[in-house]
């Protein structure tokens, strides 16, 4: 057994440790006491981000102290100097762990498999220490290297002849990894349990050493000055692995100190219960022994606080603000910890400094880690005290923090804030309040729900005056305890001014407190008189109380959260249906006694009226049968229909037909009776319908205002009902297409009944169609329908250009509604097929042109109110959706949207969202029209372009070309990463912009100039990025086909674009071959066997393909220098594919294709000397069919000259350099054919595909 560390050794221990430490920057030992003396950063932390996901990080110019390493003596005596006591066997599986390491019995291996209790691997590994420290210790450091990822292998020599920082720059340069992954950032379960199992073992090996091993003076000193040394190093697994290592040692240390604190304590109190007896019943050698106890355990917890302050002051404070994320959040993590376990020594302004300043880190998982690591804090009455000095100074970050783009952070910022808040109230000022406040309406349902908590804690609490529990109504009633509460809610809801929002404000609530529910509260503070000590609420509070009440009704009733909020079809738990029947069954009970009661005292007040005739649609309708309330239906109907003939507004009049809807329904007991009241209604209103057009329409006479008014009141009712309610029985088709076509001969026809006559025409043609049998239909019937539609199409599209707006956009809009119904779709059901109306070019034209002068207008600056512009966008977003859905759902052809898409970029903030969805669905239905459609876009823009400047070239530099640069970087962008999905579009939006760049008529003043369209070339580089490099020969080639003799010796400036296009396609193939022989200078200093290996085979390959690549005729492009090597944790493919989808739009403002400019003057160069070669050699590099001279004529064409499909490539082997050659450029046959109408296929690639 080793002995105890003698007081004589710990003192020099002490002092070791003070030199230690004092070598250290001074800065690092200075401890403010207090925060307002410490300079913080303004907003963010200081070091940059790794924006390139290298491994390597700039040297630090303050080191770690490198005189805490081995202290070397001779070895313990074991009898035999010459013979070593055996090394004891690992337990481990000797199985493969990965594909390139076997399982060899080392800790990394028996720890990677699992399979053995980490506690026993650490008894065994402390065993051989006792028994000979270096061996033990060697394979204690080999373990955290190989954790690293390194394979390199620490010899005894090196470890008895080098130094630890030898040894790292050693292990530096034998780094030799295959792929940026290295163990504790591998995806996968077992590297997942790799990462618990590798903190466990370091944690474990501490716990089990605590009481000899760790104050030895070696084995400490080593492993913390071999992870010190790491935690430096530039390689990020290093880095990463060391600073885990050591976080977790420090934890680990606090667990000794806390358990050395117990244990002092203790002994204290048995050392003064002792010395406290009288002289006679004292013990001196006990007092002696607790006496000796005590200054050993003050020695060993000064030197655990010595050894924390070590690691803290040379790991963390340098790695807190590490460039790679994943290290700064191991860093707060561990924090959190320390100062939860050890307020006593971390709970300090001097290490809380760190995790305020890192309240500004730019990784949001960082910010996140540092707000849950003050969390428990706040929650700890006893340490919470402490933290006022940090409250006051970071408490306004906190408050930013509910704002940040991570939502997550969010959350925990806002309940860090109630956390603050309970601490105590007068710290967040009513500002910050308000500024939490306002997140009860944020579309993100978690940060809302933690406002809500936040705005309940601070204002929804029970009153604890006597006298307002006591509160009665004027007959005597007494209120509920809500109601206090229910007065604030409606006070803060009329302040907020967002009155369309209750049911986000009610949705935040719902979970945290119970007044949501409370339907006798709300009910009484409408009906009941106020009694003493009570205000009356105004008519203001009235109308906000039924909007909340209302949205609580809805909620308890379905369950459901408001638009914007959580997935839209989330399957409800058995638990949560049951719940929602019981609400759903008290509310139901309580509103069909107090509802009609409410319609009758609120019948004139039509804000109010509409918000009340919302609840019974979610009535439970057999309570009515099962309770006998007969009584109160009856009354319900009756103010309905009371309703009815006193309004007049659209919402009124919608509300009581969805009440007729959902009370007609067959499956309930009272539908007869609802029926009839339903039917005599309509009654009432078809005779005041007909009397009143009788009276409009009466010949000589012109009809005043009252009669327009009885005519629109009777459309506006009628109309209503026949959203939810089949009419046909009443005749209404003659009455109302008579008004339409009235209408449409006199410019100054009242727009209200023009719209609401072609609503109700359209209304009737889709009920007729509703009633037809689908499997055996009467054909007379489907000829009157074909007849009606065919007619009111007709009308519609004449009214398309009324000189009144509102007619003009009614009768578009129902022409798009219509052709959605009656399109492709119907036709799957071959008896309905005769019903199809599919509209002709002219009217797409005219669909998509009537966008261009309703919708692409750009706003007046006028002095317009704000909310009429807002519903002037509402309107032109509705029209835009109306023909957007045609193109979804390929009623219109996709080319038809190119007008649309030009306008992306001009109308984003508008419409962006509309066409983005739109341009996204089209891909799913043909990619490659697509791609030819967003061609057209531009090339219809860059025309617009020229117009301005008629008979010059396109000024290059003007601000409408790089307009037209824009948005094709954005249509580039919106291509996604996976350039085989997109292959064939991609080649397609090329080959149609060659086409219109170069076959062009020529300039008669020019006839030797450039083409007049030369310049979209340049427009075309923004889409080379998205070609695969197979791809990019075959559009030079395509490119070089269409050239004409003589144009690529041009050098002038008007030839540029051509220069750029062309260098652009084939830069990629020169920077592969200059990587190979930049690479050696750029990369790591002596790299592995197998690296060097590859990389000589490589550079043979690529060598031995120069001639193939000389016959492209390409431009020479300056060598790059090839990117290092490194660690960094790369992109899964699932990510990518992820991205792909989402078109990568939210990196558009920092992104840009990547494209060196090249000499001219080379390119020039090599062009004449290659000429007559590239002709002779063509036949060497493609497989093209023979073109005809009539190709020219032919590409010119909508639907010709593009790239059909490209074959594979096969798979590639480097000792068959010949088939390589001629698989790197194959070509089908028909790359260049005619294209035919596409079709969607599943193999998008053919055959042959990846």
């Amino acid at each position: 057994m080793a002995e105890r560390p003698t007081r004589r050794t710990k003192e020099l221990a002490k002092e070791n440790m003070s030199t230690l430490t004092g070598r250290i920057d001074p800065t690092l030992q200075q401890e403010v006491p207090v925060l307002p003396a410490v300079v913080e950063p303004s907003s963010e932390i200081s070091v940059p981000e790794n924006d390139d996901d290298s491994d390597f990080e700039a040297p630090k110019s303050v080191e770690p102290p490198p005189t805490r390493g081995r202290k070397r003596g001779p070895k313990k005596a074991t009898g035999d100097e010459t013979s070593a006591a055996p090394k004891r066997q690992r337990r481990g599986p000797k199985k493969k762990v990965d594909d390139k390491e076997e399982g060899d019995g080392s800790l990394y291996s028996v720890v990677l498999s699992g399979k053995v209790a980490l506690q026993s691997l650490v008894d065994d590994w402390i065993e051989a220490y006792k028994q000979d420290r270096d061996p033990a210790l060697l394979d204690l450091i080999q373990f955290f290297i190989q954790c690293s990822g390194c394979r390199g292998k620490i010899s005894p020599h090196m470890y008895e002849t080098m130094e630890h920082a030898e040894i790292i720059r050693k292990m530096t340069e034998e780094f030799d990894e295959d792929t940026g992954d290295y163990p504790l950032v591998m995806s996968g379960p077992q590297w997942k349990k790799f990462r618990s199992n590798f903190c466990e073992f370091v944690m474990t090996l501490v716990r089990q050493c605590q009481y000899s091993i760790i104050y030895d003076q070696y084995m400490m000193d080593n492993l913390i000055s071999l992870l010190t040394g790491l935690t430096d190093s530039q390689v990020r697994a290093f880095r990463h692995t060391s600073t885990l290592a050591s976080m977790k040692l420090m934890t680990a240390l606090v667990d000794v100190a806390l358990s050395l604190s117990v244990n002092l304590d203790n002994t204290q109190r048995q050392y003064e219960t002792e010395r406290q007896k009288s002289k006679s019943k004292q013990a001196s050698e006990r007092l002696d022994m607790l006496m000796s106890k005590r200054q050993e355990l003050e020695e060993n917890q000064e030197e655990i606080r010595n050894m924390l302050t070590y690691i803290f002051k040379g790991v963390f404070v340098h790695r807190y603000r590490d460039t790679q994320c994943e290290i700064r959040t191991v860093c707060m993590q561990e924090i959190g910890v320390w100062m939860k376990k050890y307020p006593n020594m971390f709970l300090d302004d001097s290490y809380l400094k760190y995790v305020g300043w890192t309240l500004y880190d730019k990784s949001g998982d960082v910010r996140l880690n540092c707000l849950k690591c003050l969390m428990p804090l706040y929650d700890t009455e006893v340490v919470a005290h402490k933290l006022e000095l940090f409250t006051n100074r970071f408490k306004d970050r906190v408050v930013e923090m509910t704002l940040d783009k991570e939502y997550e952070v969010a959350v925990h910022a806002v309940r860090l804030c109630i956390a603050v808040l309970r601490f105590n109230e007068q710290v967040l000022s009513d500002k910050d309040c308000e500024n939490v406040y306002e997140l009860v309406y944020s579309s993100h349902r978690q940060v809302a729900q933690a406002a809500g908590e936040f705005l309940n804690t601070k204002l929804f609490q029970e009153p604890e005056d006597e006298a307002v529990k006591q509160l009665r109504t004027k007959k005597g009633k007494k209120r509920s305890e809500n109601t206090p509460l229910l007065r604030d809610l409606v006070q803060f809801f009329i302040e907020s001014e967002l009155h369309e929002h209750a049911a986000y404000l009610v949705d935040s609530l719902w979970d945290i407190n119970e007044m949501m529910k409370d339907w006798e509260c709300m009910t009484d503070l409408l009906l009941e008189e106020p009694g003493r000590n009570e205000e009356i609420l105004d008519d203001r509070q009235e109308t906000s109380l039924i909007e909340i009440m209302v949205c609580c009704v809805k909620q308890a009733a379905t369950g459901e959260s408001p638009v914007g909020r959580g997935p839209t079809s989330r399957k409800l738990t058995a638990k949560e249906n049951k719940q929602i029947m019981e609400d759903k069954t008290r509310l139901t009970e309580h509103f069909i006694v107090t509802l009609p009661q409410l319609l009758a005292k609120y019948i004139t007040d039509y804000d109010k009226v509409a918000n009340l005739l919302q609840i019974p649609q979610y009535f439970d309708l057999e309570i009515y049968t099962t309770s006998r309330q007969e009584k109160n239906l009856d009354a319900l109907l009756n103010n309905i229909r009371e309703i009815l003939d006193k309004h007049t507004e659209t919402e009124v009049l919608a509300n009581c037909a969805k009440c007729f809807e959902c009370f007609c329904d067959p499956d309930y007991a009272i539908s007869r009776p609802c029926d009839v009241t339903r039917s005599t209604i309509i009654d009432n209103q078809m005779e005041k319908l007909k009397e009143a057009y009788q009276d409009y329409f009466q010949e000589g006479e012109e009809p005043d205002e009252d009669e327009e008014f009885a005519l629109g009141a009777s459309l506006k009712r009628i109309y209503a009902f026949f959203g939810c309610h089949d009419l046909a029985g009443w005749g209404l088709w003659d009455i109302c297409l008579n008004i339409v076509k009235v209408g449409g001969d006199h410019a100054q026809f009242p727009a209200t009944i023009m719209c609401k006559a072609i609503g109700c025409c359209s209304m009737d043609i889709m009920w007729h169609l509703n009633r037809l049998d689908e499997h055996n239909p009467d054909k007379e019937d489907m000829k009157l329908l074909k007849r009606h539609l065919q007619e009111f199409m007709n009308i519609c599209h004449d009214l398309m250009y009324h000189q009144q707006e509102k007619i003009s956009e009614e009768a578009y809009i129902t022409i798009c509604d219509l052709l959605l119904v009656f399109g492709k779709q119907l036709g799957s059901n071959a008896v309905m097929k005769p019903l199809v109306f599919e509209p002709d070019k002219n009217l797409q034209g005219q669909l998509s042109g009537y966008l261009s002068d309703k919708v692409f207008v750009e706003e007046e600056d006028d002095e317009t109110d704000e909310n009429v512009k807002i519903e002037e966008l509402h309107t032109r977003r509705n029209l835009l959706a109306s023909f957007c859905k045609l193109v979804v759902y390929n009623v219109v052809a996709i080319r038809t949207a190119a007008d649309m898409f030009k306008h992306y970029m001009r109308f984003y903030n508008d419409y962006g969202d509309i066409i983005k969805t739109t341009l996204s669905k089209a891909r799913e239905i043909n990619k490659k029209l697509t791609a030819k459609t967003l061609a057209c876009s531009l090339t219809q823009l860059y025309k617009d372009v020229q117009a301005t400047n008629p008979g010059y070239p396109v000024d290059r530099t003007s601000e409408g070309f790089q307009a037209v640069k824009e948005l094709a970087r954005r249509f580039s962008l919106s291509f996604g990463l996976d350039q085989v999905k997109n292959r064939e579009a991609v080649a397609a939006m090329h080959t149609e912009g060659i086409i219109f760049s170069l076959h062009t008529p020529e300039n008669p003043s020019d006839p030797h100039g450039p083409p007049p369209n030369l310049g979209f070339l340049e427009v075309l580089c923004e889409f080379t990025g998205k070609l695969m490099k197979l791809d990019k020969r075959a559009v030079v080639n395509y490119l070089d086909k269409h050239l004409k003799e003589g144009m690529l010796v041009k050098n002038s400036e008007d030839w540029q674009p051509l220069l750029l296009y062309r260098n652009s396609l084939v830069q990629g193939e020169e920077d592969d071959r200059s990587s190979v022989y930049t690479g050696k200078a750029m990369g790591r200093p002596k790299g592995g066997a197998r690296k060097r290996k590859k990389q000589a085979a490589d550079a043979e390959s690529i060598a031995s393909n120069d001639t193939w690549l000389s016959k492209g005729g390409r431009t020479p492009a300056r060598e790059m220098p090839q990117p290092m090597t490194s660690t960094a944790i790369k992109k899964r493919r699932v990510d990518e594919q992820e991205e792909s989808e989402q078109g990568s739009e939210k990196d558009f403002e920092a992104s840009s294709i990547a494209m060196s400019q090249m000499s001219q003057a080379s390119w020039l160069n090599s062009q004449r000397r290659a000429h007559e070669m590239e002709r002779r050699s063509a036949a060497n590099y493609s497989r093209m069919g023979h073109i005809p001279e009539s190709r020219m004529e032919e590409d010119l064409m909508e639907e010709s000259g593009n790239i059909d499909e490209f074959s594979s490539p096969p798979q590639v082997h480097h000792h068959s350099m010949p088939g390589r050659r001629r698989a790197a450029t194959r070509i089908d046959e028909g790359l260049f054919q005619d294209d035919t109408p596409i079709q969607e296929s599943s193999d998008e690639l053919g055959p042959g595909g990846f």
